[in-house]
């Protein structure tokens, strides 16, 4: 195997290089790769001597590749071989490839044994798939097609694609056979390229969902492509992502949470205005303090990542934010002209936020937030403005923490008995510091917007009423507090009882489901209102058989032996992927290819899915129900679809679209029941996307003109009606909906015993739900409750 040099002026921009193309070949698999760089640890330069002493270190009877970074670094390596014994010189090679691509193709290509000049060759290629990527350069030629053989057809199901390290784990495998190998981006029309050439992978751009055909033929081409099929199978190597808890709400056991009430008060704390950076003075070595700054805060997120396995994903997320080598590498390049650190960090990390902010996905616009936490705590440190608890608390009382968004190291870290709560002026509950708070049992709101919030002064919120006040009626708010506690602990002892209202109504209570483990965890629930295929298999980079769809839905049945479950089909589109479905870009996906829409141009994967369901069926209670439901003519196709239905199985659909709702009497003919999804109907009524922080507050499920539609569908549908969207989680919300008729609903998991528990108390009869409908708007709603 040939060795490798790396000649760099900066020592620590060599070890990172180092480090990042070591992560593409296991230990054992690894060519020698030797460092000559800068002139000490800290001071920049290149030194022929140790250049030389690289070389010899490095020196395999198969050959040495050197690569350099620019100016002296060349004229040193030239030199060095001058110094080193003349048949070590001659195995030498000098390559003009770039450092960091260079190195990654380098280190792959030798690590599956290959020549140095084949070595040299793919190094040197090295630029061609960020050229390909951003249609600069030349424009790589096609490999010659497999023209006998086998071939196979896989998904990329990869998060992030085929980037560096699964790429890796191809090639090399690749390599390990007598074959010739060739891979063909089906969706983007890219290829064939060599599968044993990182450089001609990355020209693929291959990301998630993309389907990729691998032609091979020669002796060993069967066992290649069987491997291939294997690899992909495992995510081609690459780890699978972090999950989060399946439940939220309550507190990590052993760690100083919140209370899990949606209620608290206490002296306001502000913290997260902007760094201040003016008085930051630049030195002579602003790319040691950024290395310095940086390596800093990569400890503290290991921290935090290590002693939060369930949520490290997201520590994981901001280290892989904050130690881009490529970024770094861009970083220094500024720096060594004589840039300011603190200035070159924000404007990078201001644009890569403006650039998440950009995308379609609005989970994705949402890690902006990490990005900014990234940014701020690196400033921080350059600035010396950090401290080992940077957010003070001078009073005994617990406080209320008031950020303008909340990250993720912020709620993991936040001590629960010196704060009651934190209140968000950012809109938006996709955050991964919302997500980390809300698991950690910390009451919190969102979207508190620009009201001015004296330092010191009390507040209180109620994130059920979403009211937020300055200097409220203390002795009031500790008495809704008790109220609060008092209502979990009699709701959790009284789960199991019906929710039978004082006017003897009984509203079936039922849970909405995404795992397994939800329908293990429930307490109380009369069945599930809602099994949300898409989150069940959504992991999945291959659509899931007959078979294990029913193993699933057995599972889950089993969970509520006896009990009806509400499988709803796929529902994919907006901000629900399907790994294995992968659609077309669309301008606005909420108004595009949609639920049973999608489902016009695949039909297979629905059919298999409506075969799991009636052989559940037959089993077992079962509905099932079809989303995104517009029109009588795609009721009659789904029905059709369907097939004649087992005894037992009823059938109905989602009442999503406002158009469906207005109409519901033509679409009911041969349905059993509707469920009223109130997620997607608030949206389309008051035309705000959900998950858009500057208009999610519009996004109100008790405006007055939802609630209208809801009274429309109850009075004209003619078959039993249920809500499954967020509402039905909403106690107070839940009495307002069965006192319009709603006849069932289906709330999250920990919401279940609570809403039985509002519905027992209350009186319909007291209703006036004439005044509700006419109200002016949600808060109105509220005060009339």
């Amino acid at each position: 195997m040939i060795g490798i040099v790396v000649v760099s002026h900066s020592h620590a921009l060599a070890t990172a290089a180092v480090g990042l193309a070591a992560e593409m070949v296991a230990a054992d698999n690894r060519p020698v790769i030797a460092v000559a760089a800068g002139l000490d640890e800290k001071t920049f330069g290149t030194d022929a001597v140790a250049v030389s002493e690289a070389i010899a270190a490095a020196d395999s009877a198969d050959g040495v590749l050197v690569l350099v970074d620019l100016g002296s670094a060349v004229l040193s390596a030239e030199l060095a071989l001058e110094f080193v014994d003349p048949e070590v010189a001659a195995r030498a090679r000098l390559t003009s490839a770039p450092l960091v691509e260079g190195l990654v193709a380098a280190v792959v290509t030798a690590s599956t044994g290959a020549s140095l000049d084949a070595v040299a060759a793919e190094a040197e290629r090295g630029l061609l798939g960020k050229q390909e990527h951003l249609g600069s350069g030349p424009t790589p030629e096609p490999a010659a097609a497999v023209e006998s053989g086998q071939g196979i057809e896989v998904v990329v199901s990869n998060k992030h694609g085929l980037h560096a390290r699964p790429a890796a784990r191809l090639v090399g495998l690749v390599n390990g056979y007598d074959a010739r190998v060739t891979v063909t981006n089906l969706d983007t029309g890219h290829g064939p390229v060599d599968a044993g050439s990182l450089s001609m992978v990355a020209t693929l751009n291959a990301i998630r969902g993309n389907l990729l055909r691998f032609a091979a033929d020669g002796p060993e081409a069967d066992e290649a492509l069987a491997a291939i099929n294997d690899l992909a199978t495992e995510n081609f190597g690459d780890d699978e992502p972090a999950r989060f808890p399946a439940r939220l709400g309550a507190p990590v056991e052993g760690d100083n949470g919140g209370s899990g009430l949606d209620v608290a008060f206490g002296p306001a704390v502000l913290a997260g205005d902007p760094v201040d950076i003016s008085r930051y003075v630049a030195g002579d070595n602003e790319s040691a303090r950024l290395a310095a700054a940086v390596e800093t805060v990569a400890d503290e997120l290991r921290r935090l990542r290590d002693a939060s396995p369930d949520l490290g994903g997201i520590f994981e997320a901001q280290l892989a934010l904050l130690t881009d080598p490529q970024q770094l590498k861009e970083i220094r390049e500024v720096l060594d002209r004589g840039a300011s650190a603190v200035n070159v960090w924000q404007l990078v990390f201001d644009r890569l936020a403006e650039r998440f902010e950009a995308l379609h996905d609005a989970y994705q616009r949402e890690r902006a937030q990490d990005v900014r936490a990234v940014r701020d705590r690196v400033l921080r440190h350059l600035t010396g403005t950090t401290e080992d608890s940077p957010i003070q608390v001078e009073t005994e009382q617990p406080a209320i923490l008031v950020v303008p968004e909340l990250d993720a190291a912020t709620a993991a870290t936040l001590d629960g008995r010196r704060f009651a709560g934190v209140a968000i002026r950012a809109a938006g509950t996709t955050g991964h510091g919302v997500i980390v708070g809300r698991s950690r049992g910390i009451p919190l709101i969102t979207g508190i917007g620009d009201v001015a919030v004296p330092a010191g002064a009390v507040i209180a919120f109620d994130a059920r009423k979403g009211s937020f006040e300055i200097e409220p009626d203390v002795a009031r708010v500790r008495a809704t507090i008790a109220e609060r506690e008092a209502e979990q602990e009699r709701a959790a002892a009284e789960a199991q009882l019906p929710a039978t209202t004082i006017d003897g109504r009984t509203v079936a209570v039922l849970v909405n489901i995404g795992t397994v483990q939800d329908a293990l965890s429930v307490r109380g629930a009369d069945g599930s209102g809602l099994v949300r295929t898409e989150l069940l298999f959504g992991e999945r980079r291959t659509a899931p058989t007959v078979a294990e769809q029913v193993e699933a839905f057995r599972a889950i049945a089993a969970a509520l032996p006896g009990k009806p479950i509400t499988i709803r089909t796929w529902d994919v589109g907006g901000d629900k992927p399907l790994p294995f479905l992968p659609l077309d870009e669309e301008a606005n996906p909420f108004l595009g290819e949609r639920g049973l829409r999608a489902f016009r141009r695949r039909p297979e994967l629905l059919r298999d899915q409506l075969e799991a369901v009636r052989q559940i069926a037959a089993e077992m209670p079962v509905h099932v129900m079809f989303p995104m439901v517009t029109t009588a003519d795609e009721v009659a196709w789904a029905l059709d679809e369907l097939g004649p239905r087992p005894d037992g199985l009823k059938v109905g659909i989602m009442i999503e679209v406002p158009a469906a709702a207005l109409r519901v009497a033509t679409l009911t003919a041969d349905l059993d029941f509707v469920s009223i999804g109130t997620n997607d109907l608030t949206q389309y009524v008051t035309a705000t996307d959900r998950t858009n922080p500057a208009v999610a507050a519009l996004a109100d499920g008790l405006d007055p003109a939802v609630l209208q539609l809801v009274d429309h569908v109850v009075r004209n549908a003619g078959v039993p009606v249920g809500v499954c969207g967020d509402l039905a989680s909403n106690p107070q919300a839940a009495v307002i909906l069965a006192a319009l008729g709603v006849h069932e609903l289906s709330a999250i998991a920990p919401q279940v015993p609570l809403v039985k528990a509002r519905l027992r108390e209350a009186d319909l009869r007291l209703i006036d739900t004439a005044a509700v409908l006419a109200a002016r708007d949600g808060d109105q709603v509220r005060a009339l409750l």
